[in-house]
């Protein structure tokens, strides 16, 4: 190989180092730079998460610590009024019960925003209770609105205060997407611990959907919701759904 072929050929190597350089470099800030996407994104979900989740705390504390006494002194501002006519007497016995549904129903939302029994004693005491709410305090494995719910929980460790309200959240969410959408006569729901991971299964046996066109619909909104509080535990979220099979949502979260 003589000294003009020996240049040739050095110059196509530097050529394609520089070139091989560039991709690399290209590739590297392409992928550092998803990365960086990826972490402004989560960061976004969760900055709305804490803000609307710090609202519902802010309006149930102001429900059951301003308004519900407000009403409860009302009704005993009420009660001590003396009336002289049945008519008056009965307008205000009427007066006061419907003080009474209005307080029920206030700490019924209240609980909604912010579930006491979650904070207090944790998330399997709080979808207890929920389930049973949604069944005017019926028994797991008993009708509600049609559907019946089982929940079954294994070892469920205590989870810090935000990991919690999140499950919480995606367990509303699949239980009113399947009250309202599913059409299902079974919704099973089971929370274990394996591998160092929370696992939340839950299993109907609906009328299922195309995960595909739920985007366009009510039901991808819902989607939506467990998808983003998924990510922000990084945690991984699988759907088996198809039309006329129901549908099996499988969340599974690093603990």
């Amino acid at each position: 190989m003589d000294a003009h072929q020996t240049s040739i050929y050095t110059a196509i190597l530097i050529t394609a180092l520089i070139v091989g350089g560039i991709l690399v470099f290209f590739i590297f800030s392409l992928v550092r730079q998803q990365k960086r996407n990826n972490a402004l994104y989560k960061a976004k979900i969760l900055a709305e998460i804490t803000t609307l989740e710090n609202e519902r705390a802010r309006v149930a504390n102001d429900l059951h610590d301003e308004l519900g006494p407000l009403l409860s002194a009302i009704k005993f501002k009420l009660s001590s009024i003396e009336t002289h006519l049945p008519e008056d007497e009965q307008v205000m016995q009427q007066t006061s019960e419907h003080i009474v549904d209005i307080i029920s129903r206030m700490r019924e939302i209240s609980n909604d925003l912010m579930p006491n029994t979650l904070i207090r004693k944790g998330l399997v005491y709080a979808i207890d209770e929920f389930i049973g709410k949604l069944g005017n305090g019926s028994k797991h494995g008993e009708t509600v609105h049609g559907l019946t719910i089982s929940f079954i929980h294994q070892d469920v460790p205590e989870l810090p205060k935000n990991m919690a309200i999140n499950i919480y959240r995606i367990v509303q969410e699949i239980v009113h997407n399947t009250i309202k959408h599913a059409r299902a006569s079974r919704l099973r729901i089971n929370i274990s611990v394996k591998d160092r991971k929370l696992v939340l299964q839950t299993e109907d046996n609906g009328t299922g959907f195309d995960y595909n066109d739920a985007g366009k619909t009510s039901t991808g909104f819902g989607l939506r919701n467990l998808v983003s509080r998924t990510e922000i535990m990084a945690g991984d979220l699988f759907i088996d759904s198809k039309k006329g099979k129901g549908t099996i949502y499988t969340i599974e979260i690093p603990v």
